[in-house]
């Protein structure tokens, strides 16, 4: 039997949430006192975190454009999240970060060629803030599929996390790792977190002053099985969800070990243990939804009131993808290149690693004429603002008429302001009439409505 150990894992993430034409987030007035929801997070939830050193005590994954954001208006505790792991990864050999799907993608729901771009600009991103490639990946939501996986495997990514739920196959291991075998030959291990614990951590945190009971009904009996016990929920647990979660979670880490289950991370536990057993994974599941990805499809029970705004909204943003691909593809093939592995590459740009015309002259295209690099150019970015509409949180909650959705609609706009400045064609009034058909069951406005709103 293995050692009893313990990890806990928070998944942190917020949505693009800045205004695609200014770069900067609009004022959000349910976030008072604070002016927008990610500095009211960052200040119970991130920044306390950061401070008491508890991002180099737990497993994390620190979304991309929550990072970006954190970077530029929260440095210094970017730059805590980013030492405490830096500082795991010198000291064992093995971080304790994950990479993550760059825009939080449901990634089954996604063609493959928008699952390779999201794992690979999520894998850039780690790389270009943490200095060292991830081992691991998070899945937004925990949605998966096996194409997904073999996507992530075919990239270097060596393991993820699923829920119990999730999988099939003796778990007697524990949280695992376990084996996953893949199409094509290939392979991947998943940790597989414990969703009772995880939500009675999530869900019934206790107080501080009863975090040692706790410790004792929840865990200690766990952990008399020996092998990984492994929590895995919102990283805004801790201190955005309950108030008290910074300190439960510091009290936490400080327990476990006396009662004989210290706390790892999963980075240094899959190197000391690699898989041994298989498990078999069920796909077109998450964490979050428990009808085969309907929330964020065709709308299901998991949100109340009318969801047929999601199929709309979902067919309205696929129809305008299948445009704007066709259009940079065209330009792409025009010019002699391959579109997608290109694209694929433009996250140095993204990054800020390269300009934008040096990235073009590292990939053999300083030849092009200025008018030539400059439509390209823009016709790239289009394509980050369009995989940008795809953000889970676009469909995660009940109604179109919030500040999400419009959000993946604002970024749609930037994306065809960009293709009609490089092409001169307007792609405008065919999304406009796909979007007249979602409706907010709670206003009655339409996608169109929206989308005239941001135009004006």
């Amino acid at each position: 039997m293995r050692p009893a150990t313990f990890c806990i894992h928070g998944h942190f993430y917020q949505p693009p949430r800045a205004d695609p034409f200014t770069g900067k987030v609009p004022r959000e007035p349910d976030a008072a006192p604070y002016t927008n929801w990610n500095e009211r997070i960052t200040a119970e939830c991130y920044d306390p975190l950061a401070r008491r050193g508890l991002f180099g005590r737990i497993s994390f994954n620190l979304g991309a454009t929550l990072a970006r954001w954190l970077d530029e208006y929260a440095h210094d505790t970017y730059e805590r999240i980013v030492a405490a792991e830096r500082a795991v990864y010198q000291a064992h050999g093995a971080g304790n970060g994950l990479a993550q799907a760059v825009h939080h993608t449901i990634l089954p729901l996604a063609r493959r060629r928008d699952k390779i771009c999201q794992v690979r600009w999520g894998i850039a991103s780690f790389t270009h803030r943490f200095g060292h490639p991830p081992e691991g990946m998070w899945l937004p939501e925990m949605a998966v599929d096996l194409e997904t996986l073999e996507v992530m495997a075919a990239e270097g990514v060596r393991f993820t996390v699923l829920s119990d739920q999730q999988v099939r196959g003796d778990l007697t291991d524990g949280a695992g790792p376990y084996r996953v075998r893949l199409p094509r030959e290939r392979e991947i291990a998943v940790f597989v977190r414990d969703r009772a614990l995880s939500d009675a951590l999530a869900f019934g945190m206790p107080a501080p002053e009863d975090t040692e009971r706790w410790l004792r009904e929840q865990l200690e009996w766990r952990c008399g099985r020996g092998g990984l016990v492994l929590i895995a929920t919102d990283g805004e647990t801790f201190g955005h969800h309950h108030r008290q979660g910074v300190e439960v979670l510091e009290r936490i880490l400080d327990g476990a070990a006396a009662i004989g289950c210290p706390p790892v991370s999963l980075g240094t536990y899959f190197r000391e243990h690699p898989p041994q057993a298989e498990v078999e994974v069920v796909e077109n599941t998450a964490w979050s939804c428990a009808h085969n990805l309907n929330r964020w499809a065709l709308g299901c029970p998991c949100t109340p009131g009318d969801g047929r705004w999601k199929a709309a909204l979902r067919r309205a943003l696929d129809n305008l993808t299948s445009e704007l691909d066709e259009v940079y593809a065209c330009e792409a093939q025009r010019l002699g290149l391959e579109p997608w592995p290109l694209r694929d590459a433009y996250i140095a740009v993204v990054l800020g690693q390269v300009s934008g015309q040096a990235f073009l002259s590292g990939n053999g295209l300083g030849h092009l004429t200025s008018d030539q690099a400059r439509r390209l150019l823009w016709l790239l970015e289009a394509q980050f603002y369009r995989q940008r509409m795809y953000a889970s949180c676009t469909f995660f909650f009940e109604d179109l008429d919030r500040h999400e959705p419009r959000y993946a609609i604002a970024n749609a706009v930037r994306a065809l302001a960009l293709t009609r400045y490089a092409t001169g064609e307007d792609l405008t009034a065919g999304f406009r009439r796909d979007l007249r058909l979602a409706v907010s069951w709670r206003t009655g406005r339409s996608g169109a409505d929206i989308l005239d709103e941001i135009l004006q």
